[in-house]
């Protein structure tokens, strides 16, 4: 499946430019920072879901603690 991503002037300037400082086209830069954005969410959905996991595990431990 294939989209259109539209940046703005300033964007594609910034853009183009970081791909010149590393040898890349544009495409690879964009499409490396996807990846990194897609993993780091996911790290992040499953960090909550281990903490919720855990709080459920521990409440009654979390509580007297709490006391």
């Amino acid at each position: 499946m294939a989209m259109t991503l539209r940046l703005s002037e300033s964007q594609t300037e910034a853009l183009r430019r970081r791909a010149e400082a590393e040898g890349r086209s544009m495409q690879q830069v964009a499409l490396r920072a996807i990846e990194e954005y897609l993993t780091r969410a996911a790290d992040d959905d499953l960090t909550d879901e281990l903490a919720e996991r855990g709080a459920e595990r521990f409440a009654d431990l979390l509580r007297r603690l709490g006391e």
